[in-house]
């Protein structure tokens, strides 16, 4: 179906005019419910009267039909970019695919109300008059996907934007120039809530199921970059009495995890889980999956590092921290001794210069503080190497 060069000509003339009209009618159209895109009309009026007067060409370009169009292959481009931008505007304003699509529908409606009754004091014939309708609606869904691609590429654009943002905040955490400033403005670059505290979870990078586990643990955790190391920086992981979470969300992962600290011993903290995910490969440490790092402090201590000492110091005397400083100090002496003379009353009575029986009031409180644990093979060798290093 073709329309006559001489009715195509009066379209267009009548069309130009009325698109000030149009575009004042569409904006009054979708106040009601795309108030923020009527905004975006009212506010870029001249810009879009220039695309509507780069529209009206096109649309009757294809309305002549494909056996009568003046071969043109690049008279598209100018219009696509255009459109695109204007869907890559809306993403950054926030506004949602589906009703930038549902306002086109809108301003297609509203669009050929304005051509039909143009075409219809024109006297075209019923065919000319189909082949127009189909030109307008066709030419709008054109738009509308040029519109659509623009948005979906500047969203794609902002995730590769923001994925290169969290790794370059991961890698920052993970070095020597994480200042407080710096990780809050790279931070906010990367979207990521700042937290008081952090762990890392490391996995075997040559692990498929391991890497799937990391990569599932949501958006919060960080991806730690690096050809060496595949693992995540994990905000403000549970406390102790909550590992059972993390013991589920990383089973199957067969991760290590380090010890929960502030971000400014983040380097360190991933140096502990690196030594203990070797002492993994090298079976030296055999536990559940995942493996939690400060279990298993005792045995990378051969590293004889003032923080794994102090950590795992504050660790294993955990049992007294609600004594008073004095209480606590006296305590602590008498378990060094107890632990040194493997229980002999009298030889720490002797050498802390003290009265047995206070010895023997003291290791009462002791027992109390600790249960079981005192009784324990491993839990004394990990009091001993905490207050024997780290005292």
């Amino acid at each position: 179906m073709t329309v006559t060069e001489a009715a195509l000509g009066t379209v267009a003339v009548q069309l130009v005019d009325r698109l000030p009209q149009l575009i004042d009618e569409v904006s009054e159209g979708l106040r009601e419910y795309w108030p923020d895109y009527a905004d975006f009309l009212d506010r870029d009026r001249d810009g879009v009267l220039d695309a509507a007067r780069l529209f009206t060409p096109r649309l009757l370009e294809n309305t002549r039909g494909p056996d009568h169009r003046t071969p043109s292959p690049h008279s598209d481009e100018p219009l696509r970019l255009l459109f695109e931008q204007i869907g890559r505007r809306q993403l950054q304003l926030g506004s949602d695919l589906t009703r930038l699509l549902t306002a086109f529908q809108f301003g297609s409606r509203v669009a050929w109300k304005h051509v039909s009754a143009v075409a219809l004091r024109s006297d075209l014939a019923p065919d000319d008059l189909a082949a127009l309708a189909d030109a307008v609606f066709g030419t709008v869904n054109s738009l509308s996907f040029a519109a659509a691609r623009g948005y979906l590429l500047e969203q794609l654009d902002d995730a590769r934007a923001r994925e290169r943002a969290r790794e370059e905040l991961a890698a920052l955490l993970l070095s020597d120039r994480a200042s407080g400033p710096a990780v809050r403005a790279a931070a906010q670059r990367a979207g990521w809530r700042v937290p008081q505290t952090a762990a890392v979870a490391l996995v075997d990078p040559d692990d498929d199921a391991g890497r799937q586990v990391v990569d599932g643990l949501g958006p919060d955790a960080l991806r730690m970059p690096g050809p060496s190391r595949y693992g995540a920086i994990i905000p403000e992981p549970p406390d102790s009495a909550g590992r059972l979470h993390l013991r589920r969300m990383l089973r199957g992962a067969h991760a290590v995890i380090g010890s929960v600290v502030t971000l400014d011993q983040l380097p360190r903290s991933v140096v502990v889980a690196e030594i203990a995910a070797r002492l993994c490969r090298e079976g030296v440490i055999v536990a559940d999956d995942p493996v939690f790092a400060d279990e298993h402090l005792d045995a990378i201590l051969v590293q004889r590092d003032p923080l794994l000492l102090e950590t795992l110091r504050r660790q294993v005397l955990a049992p007294l921290d609600e004594l008073s400083e004095s209480a606590r100090t006296r305590l602590v002496e008498t378990l060094v001794s107890w632990l040194r003379h493997q229980g002999d009353r009298m030889a720490i009575a002797a050498e802390l210069g003290i009265h047995p029986q206070t010895v023997r009031y003291r290791l009462g409180q002791l027992r109390e503080a600790f249960g079981d644990g005192l009784d324990d093979p491993r839990s004394r060798a990990r009091l001993f190497l905490a207050l024997q290093w780290g005292g």
